[in-house]
């Protein structure tokens, strides 16, 4: 299963999903993290380009693109929540800390 979680320089949960400057993608297998991709997206500089609806489609995107199936963060914004209840992927919020730590909680979450 692919996950998706945004990441600071350290590989910490960033709190800020909209915002993030890079988001990690990773492949978890039975609880088990098979690859580690950090992707530098410039969320944080591109969220206020063009209103939030072009932001959320660049999100959605970005998401498809890499096939994501979940996604792991600390909280984000209504307008977010519905976008990717939308597309029936499962939000783990509440992360925070190490966020390979966290992304393999959420895999173990049912």
């Amino acid at each position: 299963m692919i996950f998706c979680a945004p990441v600071t320089s350290e590989d910490m949960i960033d709190p800020r999903w909209g915002r993030a400057d890079w988001v990690a993608l990773a492949d978890v297998v039975d609880g088990e993290i098979m690859s580690w991709q950090v992707v530098e997206v410039s969320w944080s500089r591109l969220h206020d380009e063009g209103g939030p609806g072009s932001h959320h489609a660049r999100v959605v995107t970005f998401l498809r693109d890499h096939d994501v199936e979940a996604v792991v963060v600390d909280h984000m914004g209504d307008g977010m929540v519905r976008m990717l209840d939308t597309m029936q992927l499962p939000v783990h919020s509440g992360a925070a800390g190490d966020a390979r730590a966290a992304v393999k909680a959420a895999s173990l979450k049912p």
